[in-house]
């Protein structure tokens, strides 16, 4: 799965290069322009994905601290 999860990240990022939209005019609903519609959803997206590489993809051990010898806590 964290395969996965880096294969998200890499096409959010080529999706986010949205040279595509550039000149394109049309409003969405009748008010929101698309380009910022299409950038709300890989905003989205990114949440999502960033909660999947919590789940996922985070190392167990991180968040421990080491003890040292002797020390107490």
């Amino acid at each position: 799965m964290k395969k996965v999860v880096w294969g998200l990240v890499i096409l959010l990022v080529i999706l986010h290069q949205d040279i595509w939209f550039w000149d394109d005019s049309r409003l969405v609903f009748g008010f929101i322009p698309i380009t910022l519609l299409y950038h709300s959803g890989i905003s989205l997206s990114a949440g999502i994905v960033w909660y999947l590489a919590t789940i996922y993809a985070w190392p167990v051990d991180s968040d421990s601290v080491p003890s040292q010898e002797g020390e107490e806590a």
